[in-house]
Formats: C-alpha cells, sequence, structure tokens
C-alpha cells in the first residue's frame, strides 16, 4: 500500500484551497470600497446631494458586478455586507426621489443581503424624518414615516428565519422601538402644529 493517491489528492485539495483562501482575502480587502461608498451616499441625501449620492451609489454598484465574479466556491457570504449596504443606500435614494424601493433581482443581490439592507434603510428613514420635523416640513416627514412604517411591517415577520437572516431578529426588535419613537415625534408636531394655528385664529 503507497499514499501515491492521497498525495495527489491533497495537492489538488492544497491549490483548490489555496484559491479560495486568495479570493476570500481579495473579497474582505476590495468590498470595503464598496462599503465606504454606500456610506456616502447615504451621508450625501441626507445632506441634500442627491446627485452625489447617486454618484457613489453608481460607482459601488460598478465594483459590487466586479467582485462578484471573485465570489464563486462558497465565497458568496462574503459579499452580504457590502450588498446589504448597497440596498440600504439604494432604497433610500428612491424614496428621497419618490420612487418605488427596487426589487432583489433588480438590484441584482442575495435574498439576505436584501432582506438586511431594508431593515437598515428604516433606521436611515428615522432621521430623514427628524430632520424634515426640524425644518418644519411636516408633510414630507409623514410620507416618509408611511414608508417607513409599512417597510417594517412587510419586515416584520422575517424574525422568523433569525437562523437564516443573522441578526433578523435584532434588527426587527430595533426597528419597531423606531417606528414607535417616530409615530411619537410627527403625532406631537402634528399637535403642536394644530395648536399654533388655533392660536393664531385666536389673535385675529
Amino acid at each position: 500500500m503507497t499514499l501515491k493517491n492521497v498525495k495527489i489528492s491533497l495537492n489538488k485539495i492544497s491549490k483548490s484551497l489555496g484559491d479560495i483562501q486568495d479570493s476570500r482575502e481579495f473579497l474582505l480587502k476590495n468590498t470595503r470600497e464598496i462599503i465606504i461608498l454606500c456610506s456616502k451616499a447615504i451621508i450625501a441625501v441626507h445632506k441634500g446631494e442627491l446627485s452625489t449620492g447617486k454618484n457613489n451609489l453608481k460607482q459601488a454598484d460598478i465594483l459590487l458586478k466586479k467582485y462578484k465574479k471573485k465570489s464563486t466556491g462558497g465565497l458568496e457570504k462574503y459579499l452580504i455586507t457590502p450588498e446589504q449596504e448597497f440596498v440600504e443606500a439604494a432604497s433610500l435614494i428612491a424614496i428621497v426621489e419618490k420612487k418605488e424601493i427596487p426589487s432583489d433581482k433588480k438590484l441584482s443581490v442575495m435574498p439576505e443581503s436584501y432582506v438586511l439592507g431594508l431593515l437598515d434603510c428604516v433606521g436611515e428613514l428615522k432621521r430623514m424624518v427628524f430632520d424634515k420635523i426640524r425644518i418644519g416640513k411636516i408633510d414630507e416627514a409623514t410620507r416618509i414615516f408611511d414608508i417607513m412604517e409599512n417597510l417594517y411591517l412587510q419586515l416584520y415577520t422575517f424574525s422568523l428565519y433569525d437562523k437564516v437572516v443573522k441578526e433578523a431578529r435584532r434588527k426587527i426588535d430595533v426597528n419597531r422601538i423606531l417606528v414607535d419613537d417616530v409615530r411619537s415625534a410627527i403625532t406631537e408636531e402634528k399637535r403642536r402644529s394644530e395648536l399654533i394655528k388655533t392660536l393664531q385664529k385666536l389673535e385675529k
């Protein structure tokens, strides 16, 4: 008995695992740029610089498509975080532009990435609602809150898949608190606005 077959097999396996490891390191290093671009896109949107945000998102999309070619051999999981950030930014931009949020197919992302990205978008919508309230745009704040609440309700049942979509349950629990906070803030602001209108009428 010899180890000839074992040696041949292990050499092949070693080369295959080496290639997978190299691809893994490549993805971990290079997909950070996608995450940064998506973060910049979100920041730009909050600052009212929509064209800059869309440009950052476009660059992120180009890189994401490029790196997907490297995510073979079970390496798809290393794209979940960058895809998640991409979904979050794309959804936020669509909402600001009063367009439909793109589907997972349209964005070419994995199902898990899509769900997690939408869950993260709820938090960004809270920030946007408060920004609108601060500058007195209560109607726009209400429009965004309606989307925020409906998005949360659509995602609520995905807590059942927490073992498959990691962090889903925790994010959903956080989003419930965010939605309640924003609902209270909008209700209070509407009451305040009505009170001011009433006082102004009495003064006339």
